[in-house]
Formats: C-alpha cells, structure tokens, sequence
C-alpha cells in the first residue's frame, strides 16, 4: 500500500514537471516573442510566480482529486494509472513541440482508468458536468472574446488619448507593461494547472490511509510548485516555439492584451475550482487579438494542428489510461 502510494507521488511529481514544460510557453513565449524579456529571465520570472501561485488555494485540486472519479470508489491503482497515462500522453505532445491542455491529459487519465476499474458508472459526472465540461467549453471561447476584448480597449485607448495607431513609443509602452502582464499569467497559471499535480497526490494520501480528510498538506503544494517550476525551467522551447512564433506574429499590444486577459480568467476559473485549460485560453487570447486585426495573421496550419491536439487530448489520454490500469493490474493483483 505504501509502495503505491509513494509511486503515485514521484509519478504525479514527473507529471507536474512535464505540466510546467509544456505549459512554458502560456508564460513566457509572448513576452520572448515581443522582447519584452530576454529567454532567461522570463524563465525565471516564470518559474518563480508558477510556484508561488501553486500555495494558494486549493479548490481546484479538490475537483481533481474528488471529482472524476467518485470518491467511494477511487483506488490507488486507478490514481496510478490515470497520472501514468496523462504522464505518457503530455510527453508525448511536450516532445513534438504540441501546446496542449495537461489538464484535459490528467482528466482524460484518470476517466481511462476509472472505466477501466469499475465502468462508466464510477464516473462522477455531475462534477464533470458542471465543472470540468462546463470549464472545457468556456475556457478557450472566453479566452478568445476576452483577447479581442482588451486589444479593442487598447486600441482605442490610443485612438482616443493619443489620436494615432500604434507606433514604436505606444509599442515600448505595452512592451514595458508586460513585466507586469507575465509574473500575473505565471501566477495564475501556478494557482490552477499545479492543483492537478496537488489533488493527485492528496487523493493517493487519503485513499492510502495516510491521512483522514481530503486536505492538501503544505509539503505537496511545495513540492508541486517546484516540480512546475522547474518544468518550465529547462524543458518546452519547442512548444514555446508553435505558440510564440509559429502560430502568428505576436507584437506588445498582442502579448500584454493575451497576457492579463488569459490571467484574468485563469484566476476567476482557479477561485471557482474549476480546472481550466491555461493552453486554451492562452492561446485562444492571443489568436482573439490577431484574427480582430487581420484573420490572416493567423497561421491556418498551425492552428488546426493545436485545435485537433485539444480534441484528441481527453479520448488519447484515456485510452492510455485505460492500457496503464489493465496493464498494473496484471503485475500487481
């Protein structure tokens, strides 16, 4: 039991760290893309507010933890299964250079192995319904209006008070805000996409006897936030790549709308426990700036790549899920 237990924790930490790799690039690949910080220290900066933001609140580790699976039935082989596909799966995307949704990976791991272990009706799917589904839906098409939304007040700020486009000063300007815009996004980023990594583990702690009440203990929300942190630290250059460069032309009014607009959401969505996918809205947020200015910033290719990506995410993740638990179970019962 203990053995398993301890598993599940290095494992789901391997996976927090693959979580902060690939989401690398909602941090910091605007911010590179614009100058407004060199690689290193938006990495930095990035790494840093990641896991400050993974000590605050915890409600949406408990829709991970308590929330796909109903709580009655969750095993520690069905937690070790669902972080080991969801583990394989984001690697898998990290390695290609893919932007996807980690936390639609961990959800589609954990529903794979719960299906696996004890069929569709373990599934809790009220929560999934008017949490995680709900959060699904919203979150890259509220990311996208909310994008639009702060280029247009940008843009008409400069209309109304300076009366010109944008120019190389009111560019500086936006360029300057971003050292702002990127330890928010950071921020934001930590309070929700680490919860997945802390709601795992606890869930293990609890199914394991380790401890009585679903209560996430201060060592795992640290261990997490630098788990994410070095993630984003050393791995994702591929991935901030697709989102900083290939996907469209992003310049600083783009990168400080996406930036606190994305945050903005990320953190009402992390208040409300509903886990989010930081990569949808990042990426939705940059693409709602540029397709408002010219559809054709945008790099059609690129972007039906990451669209598909985000479809297959869930259903990819699960049927790993679904082999990892037949497979754990032939070792080990």
């Amino acid at each position: 039991m203990l053995f398993l237990v301890i598993a599940i924790i290095i494992i789901a930490l391997v996976f927090d760290f693959l979580n902060g790799a690939n989401d690398r690039a909602n941090a910091i690949a605007t911010t590179t893309a614009t100058k407004a910080m060199s690689p290193t220290q938006a990495l930095i900066v990035a790494s840093v507010f990641n896991g400050l933001g993974a000590l605050f609140f915890t409600k949406v580790a408990e829709t991970i933890g308590k929330g796909i699976v109903l709580p009655e039935h969750t095993t520690l082989y069905i937690l070790l299964a669902g972080v080991v596909g969801a583990s394989i799966w984001t690697f898998i995307c990290t390695k290609s250079g893919v932007p996807i949704s980690v936390t639609h990976s961990l959800i589609g791991g954990i529903m794979g192995s719960g299906i696996a272990a004890g069929g569709l009706k373990i599934i809790n799917w009220e929560i999934l319904t008017n949490k995680i589904f709900l959060a699904i839906i919203l979150g890259p098409t509220v990311g996208f209006l909310v994008g639009a939304f702060f280029l247009i007040l940008i843009s008409w700020l400069l209309y109304t008070f300076f009366k010109k486009t944008p120019t190389q000063k009111t560019e500086n300007f936006f360029r300057r805000g971003q050292l702002f815009t990127t330890p928010f996004m950071a921020f934001t980023h930590g309070m929700n996409d680490t919860q997945n990594a802390m709601g795992i583990i606890t869930a293990a702690l609890l199914a394991g006897g380790c401890i009585e009440t679903f209560a996430v203990p201060i060592w795992v929300k640290l261990s997490c936030g630098l788990a994410m942190g070095l993630g984003t630290f050393f791995l994702g250059w591929r991935v901030m790549k697709t989102l900083g460069w290939k996907l469209t032309k992003v310049e600083p009014r783009h990168g400080f709308a996406s930036e606190i607009g994305a945050g903005t959401v990320i953190g009402i969505k992390s208040l409300l426990g509903m886990p989010v996918s930081t990569t949808h809205v990042v990426c939705s947020a940059v693409m709602g700036g540029a397709v408002l200015e010219n559809w054709r910033r945008i790099k059609q290719t690129v972007a039906q790549t990451m669209i598909l990506s985000w479809i297959i995410t869930i259903p990819g993740a699960a049927l790993i899920g679904i082999l990892s638990y037949w497979l754990i179970s032939f070792i080990m019962l």
